[in-house]
């Protein structure tokens, strides 16, 4: 299946036989039938709206004003488009409104350079600021394997940082046409405006998007590790991290890995001061990794046992990225709340 192909199904699905009979319902007022009618979208559009606001906190908002809306505005749903379209077209315009008016996430690096000393990590940076991972579990599912390919194309968290730095109408533009497969003429009815202003932020989205992604990237020449050298990279990873083995997990970074662990300020970029860092301040504390995914990529809930303490506490979410069978970033998420959104538990011994 072609990509093209693929978007297409992604948002065409073949109706659901009963779905008729649950739109009759609701627009009478039968509130368990709109649930049953929304249930097959909720994740795509819980998904879609995370691209946009880069935060599945973000997220459940619009998705949450997207379904009430779509309540309310039942009767005037006249099916001149499938339902797919009309709830994206009202997910989408939601999210430019939430975007018009909240600062864009951030990640470390548009907040400040690197460090190249571990003594001071500054002090966490409260508020909506930071990007924030997406569990695997809450992403939309798809049997195909294009689909699923693509789907993680489109969720990674290098993705969707690159997405955060667009103004909010080429965002919608790109994820509209790119990811979700409409045509420009589909997009322009979706987002009220004219086929030529669409298709010229798409063009200007494009363009950013080149000039933001890594040359290595545009070019291929960094293929992620297959999945059959997967595993015993990340088992290696784990049992660097736990037995605190600096020289094991130095071999198994690239040579510009990075390494950022928000809402603290301070990252690392390359693989003597990430090596650094793990020496000077993650391997001073004994750790328990437990594996999770995120955004279409492998990570760890990991816990920490400070001094004095006979229980392991979270210490984040940590997910990975990895390519030529090295690992080329650790982003580490030490929010609490995003802890719990990946279902770490309280303790573990």
């Amino acid at each position: 299946m072609s990509q093209h192909a693929a978007r297409q199904a992604a948002v065409k699905k073949p109706a659901n036989p009963a779905e008729s009979e649950w739109l009759r319902q609701a627009r009478a007022g039968d509130a368990s039938a709109f649930d049953q009618l929304m249930k097959p979208y909720r994740k795509p559009l819980h998904t879609h709206c995370y691209r946009m606001l880069g935060s599945p906190f973000d997220a459940d908002d619009a998705l949450q004003e997207t379904l009430l809306a779509a309540w309310r505005g039942l009767g005037s749903f006249e099916a001149r488009s499938s339902l797919a379209t009309w709830l994206n077209s009202i997910a989408t315009r939601i999210c430019l409104r939430m975007i018009s008016k909240r600062p864009r996430r951030l990640t470390s690096g548009d907040l400040a350079a690197p460090l190249r000393s571990t003594a001071e990590l500054g002090e966490p940076v409260p508020g909506p600021v930071w990007m924030e991972p997406m569990p695997e579990s809450e992403l939309a599912a798809s049997e195909d394997p294009a689909a699923i390919l693509l789907r993680r194309e489109h969720i990674g968290l290098a993705f969707v940082a690159l997405l955060q730095h667009l103004p909010g109408m080429q965002r919608a533009v790109l994820l509209l046409r790119e990811v979700l497969g409409y045509s420009a003429a589909e997009t322009a009815d979706i987002l009220g405006t004219t086929v030529a202003s669409a298709n010229s932020a798409l063009q200007r989205s494009r363009q950013t998007m080149r000039a933001k992604t890594p040359a290595t990237v545009q070019s291929g020449e960094m293929p992620h590790v297959d999945a059959q050298g997967l595993e015993p990279l990340l088992h290696s990873f784990v049992s660097a991290w736990e037995s605190r083995d600096l020289t094991a997990m130095v071999n198994l970074l690239a040579e510009d890995v990075r390494f950022t662990m928000p809402p603290l300020p301070a990252w690392f970029s390359g693989r003597a001061f990430v090596g650094k860092f793990f020496a000077e301040r993650v391997f001073e504390t004994p750790w328990r990794l437990q594996p999770l995914r995120g955004n279409g990529q492998p990570g760890f809930a990991c816990y920490l046992k400070q001094a004095g303490d006979d229980r392991f506490r979270p210490g984040g979410v940590v997910l990975l990225s990895i390519a030529n069978g090295h690992i080329t970033a650790i982003d580490s998420f030490l929010d609490p709340a995003v802890c719990r959104r990946f279902g770490m538990h309280d303790e573990v011994q």
